[in-house]
């Protein structure tokens, strides 16, 4: 007959592939629970306004070698509902604000940033209606002017599952704004 340790092998490979199997099974699940819902091809919409972008120009707190930087803040409303992103496999949803510009040293060149971020927990809480929402990071850049240039917004999102790959897409609507050109110096 068998050994202890050839039946402990057979009984751990047999777990191993019926867990492997239902891991399939929940990811496969869940990647149709989405499409079904039309997650994919007709994603929510969002809607920015009241956008305020304000630049300054500064020569301190991540300047290199004392080369001015241009600092760029954003204010805005934010309405967009993110449940149809939720199955019973979404553990939480990532949520960021993004706007991509052409760069001034090469105009064919799409630079892309990002304004503010949010981590949607729940089914509930993702029907999201912000006002006044400052972005959470100052966006800067040392090589390329962002004033005088054209925003493209967009709304992108991160689909954490409990079991299986990370899923990325981004809303339906972009908004686009202008940053004014900054006078300041210091």
């Amino acid at each position: 007959m068998f050994s202890l340790s050839q039946r402990v092998q057979a009984l751990s490979n047999q777990a191993i592939t019926f867990g492997l199997i239902i891991s399939a099974f929940v990811i496969l699940t869940s990647y149709l629970q989405l499409d079904q819902q039309d997650a994919f091809l007709t994603p929510a919409t969002f809607e920015i306004s009241n956008a305020t972008i304000s630049t300054r120009t500064s020569r301190y707190y991540g300047s290199v070698n004392g080369k001015p930087k241009e600092n760029a803040k954003l204010s805005f409303d934010l309405d967009t509902d993110l449940s149809p992103l939720f199955t019973w496999n979404t553990k939480q949803v990532f949520v960021y604000l993004t706007a991509a510009y052409n760069g001034s040293k090469n105009p064919l060149q799409q630079n892309q940033v990002t304004f503010w971020d949010k981590i949607v927990p729940t089914k509930e809480e993702a029907h999201l209606q912000l006002h006044n929402v400052k972005s959470k990071y100052a966006v800067w850049d040392i090589e390329d002017k962002i004033s005088g240039k054209e925003l493209l917004f967009k709304l992108q999102w991160n689909i954490q599952p409990w079991i299986g790959p990370l899923m990325y897409g981004e809303t339906v609507g972009n908004a686009t704004f202008f940053i004014p050109e900054s006078n300041d110096q210091k």
